[in-house]
Order: structure tokens, then sequence, then C-alpha cells
């Protein structure tokens, strides 16, 4: 490797080199095709969102739940029997 001095090195460049198309002509903005943010909740987002807005949720019985859970002794027979006849209402 040969070393000529530093007119070789060359300044920054930007990343599209200068012979590169542009999308839009020189001086004039790109058209959009938005004119502005959308936001489409599905139906369970919405459900979602509306349970978050509800001040009336039971947070002590949601802490009892969860320390059931924890403890083992939330799934009894009954709760059990109740969710199957459930699940076989639902699919016929």
């Amino acid at each position: 490797m040969q070393i000529y001095g530093a007119s070789q090195i060359h300044g920054p460049q930007g990343a599209n080199p200068p012979h590169a198309r542009s999308t839009a002509p020189p001086n004039q903005p790109a058209p959009s095709s938005v004119a502005g943010d959308r936001l489409d909740l599905s139906e369970a987002g919405q459900i979602a969102a509306q349970a978050a807005d509800v001040a009336d949720l039971r947070f002590d019985r949601v802490a009892e739940i969860r320390q059931a859970i924890a403890g083992g002794t939330y799934e009894t027979e009954a709760k059990l029997s109740i969710a199957i006849d459930r699940i076989l209402d639902e699919i016929g």
C-alpha cells in the first residue's frame, strides 16, 4: 500500500450518490397520500379501552383472586365443572 499524502482523503459524502434518481423533482415536496394519522382499534381493543376507563374495578377482589391462584386454592372442582359446562355450551 502506498500513501501519497493528505490530498487523497475525501471529505464527507452523502448517503446517496450525486447521480441517484430522486422521486420528486428538485424544489418540490413529494406528494403525501395521507392527510393525517389514523388509528383503527379492533373490537377487542375497544373493549380493553372501555375496561380501562371503568372506575368500579374491584382491586380488593383482584388481589384476593391473585393470592388464591398463587396459593393453589383458586381452582376447585366446582369451578372447573362450571367452566367445562360453559365451554361445551359454546361449542354446541
